[in-house]
């Protein structure tokens, strides 16, 4: 019996629970037949910008090229009609079943449920399986039962639960040769070809991230716990994208960590992104909405001032070097320094005064590396109505962070290049320069200390009213 393989965020061969369970399935059956499928809503892809069609069609090829050209591409022109593509695969395969990898976001939930509807009502099963976390949401819980709602008790209780090792592919023999064959009952589509440019060639796919990933370990693993907030240096893994299309699993990445403090806080790391997957998977509504609900009677600017300033912070012309270089290096490379996004939300949220889902939607639609739970949860955490545990009081000062994140400089000069002629630190204050806007810079479109009061000010209209003292 041929078995159909679902892949959804999971683009890769090694370490796939599912996928080793669709290749036993075929074997033990006797066909020792999968269908390797990917199902492809255009009116989505289409809606993307450039880099992230490119980054999806980079990832899909590369994963073909690892499956040798095995890989099942079909077309639907809407989320609507995905059930029915697959279905369509299926019946042309003769199969009893399809396996997927389980996903917990909210638009991967609903799409499993249509698609298991679906398949259901032709006589076939859809099995669910791992998930793209160590630890699958829902599953580390309080002693009383409850989720958590705080990072640090929860990263205990995900470090006493613990995860499986990584399971290498079991559809080739321990000398390589294939113990399975990959077969098209049907026309295959392949990937959707990118109707936008993009600003870089997208390099994507297992054998990149598993390249990468040595890389990082030998570059900068061990000094991780100190360089990965400096956004001048490459300190940090690039694995973000890989992960978000599921071309590497943390387990992966896990079961090679240490006790050093690098490998503690890059471990560390990876919990924040399972916790956000944690805090969705409890809160759905939180992927658009917010977490702490009184924040959303927050005073937020509308009206064409804030749409000019959201279009400063766009394009990277704030006068702020910090944010507009993180706003440049996004445009311009589909990812930003962790730190720097940070930065860029404050400055939204809270200089600009304009709501975090604003920024959200941004990111979404330029990051090669989104992630639902991680993007809205990242933005709240800023925006302090998240899970943050002394919230709106923080806000960044774009200023001291690039001096203290990007000390030489470098950083800014390499995104912003009306700028390149400032040397050192001082590129962070070019109002203090003479002709520091010699080359069209712009200058600040709002002022950082005036803004922060506003901020708090408006922070205090919301604040829950004080119990009344008892009268003696």
């Amino acid at each position: 019996m041929t078995t159909v393989f679902w892949f959804t965020r999971d683009l890769r061969l090694n370490d796939n629970p599912a996928l080793n369970r669709a290749v036993l399935d075929s074997q033990v059956s006797g066909s020792n037949k999968v269908v390797g499928l990917y199902a492809v809503d255009l009116q989505a892809f289409h809606e993307l910008s450039g880099i992230r069609q490119h980054s999806l069609t980079a990832s899909l090829n590369a994963l073909n090229a690892s499956m040798d050209g095995g890989l099942l591409v079909r077309h639907a022109d809407s989320v609507t009609e995905l059930p029915r593509a697959i279905g369509e695969v299926v019946r042309a395969a003769g199969a009893e079943r399809v396996i997927a990898t389980r996903g917990f976001d909210p638009a991967s939930v609903e799409l499993q449920n249509k698609v298991g509807h679906y398949l259901a009502s032709i006589g076939v099963k859809l099995f669910l399986e791992d998930s793209i976390y160590a630890v699958s949401p829902g599953t580390v819980r309080k002693p009383d039962g409850t989720p958590y709602k705080v990072y640090t008790p929860f990263y205990k209780g995900w470090m006493a639960l613990g995860w499986h090792k990584p399971s290498p592919f079991n559809g080739v023999d321990a000398s390589g040769m294939p113990t399975m064959s990959w077969v098209k009952p049907i026309d295959d589509l392949g990937a959707p070809l990118p109707t936008k440019e993009s600003p870089i060639v997208v390099k994507a796919g297992e054998a990149y991230a598993l390249r990468s990933w040595e890389r990082f370990k030998k570059r900068a693993l061990n000094n991780y716990s100190d360089d990965r907030n400096r956004a001048d240096l490459s300190g940090t893994s690039h694995l973000s994208h890989a992960l978000a299309h599921g071309e590497i699993h943390p387990r992966t990445l896990l079961a090679e960590l240490g006790d050093q403090p690098g490998h503690e806080v890059f471990r560390k790391e990876i919990a924040w992104r399972e916790f956000y997957g944690d805090v969705l998977w409890h809160h759905p509504y939180s992927a658009t909405d917010y977490l702490e609900p009184r924040f959303s009677k927050m005073r937020f600017d509308e009206g064409a001032l804030a749409e000019e300033r959201l279009a400063a912070w766009k394009a990277g012309k704030t006068g702020y070097p910090m944010v507009d270089a993180g706003m440049r290096q996004l445009a311009t490379t589909g990812w930003m320094h962790n730190r720097v996004r940070m930065i860029v939300a404050s400055f939204l949220v809270k200089d600009l005064h304009l709501e975090w889902q604003a920024g959200a939607d941004w990111f979404e639609e330029c990051l090669t590396d989104f992630d639902p739970a991680s993007n809205a949860h990242g933005w709240q955490w800023t925006a302090g109505c998240g899970t943050d545990a002394s919230p709106y009081y923080r806000v960044f000062n774009p200023v001291l962070q690039g001096i203290k994140f990007d000390p030489r400089g470098d950083y800014v000069r390499k995104y912003v290049p009306e700028l390149a002629h400032i040397w050192g630190a001082q590129v962070h204050e070019p109002w203090d320069i003479i002709g520091g806007y010699a080359h069209g810079y712009p200058v600040p479109i709002v002022d950082h200390a005036a803004e922060r009061d506003e901020s708090l000010k408006r922070l205090e209209e919301i604040k829950l009213p004080k119990p009344a003292l008892p009268q003696k």
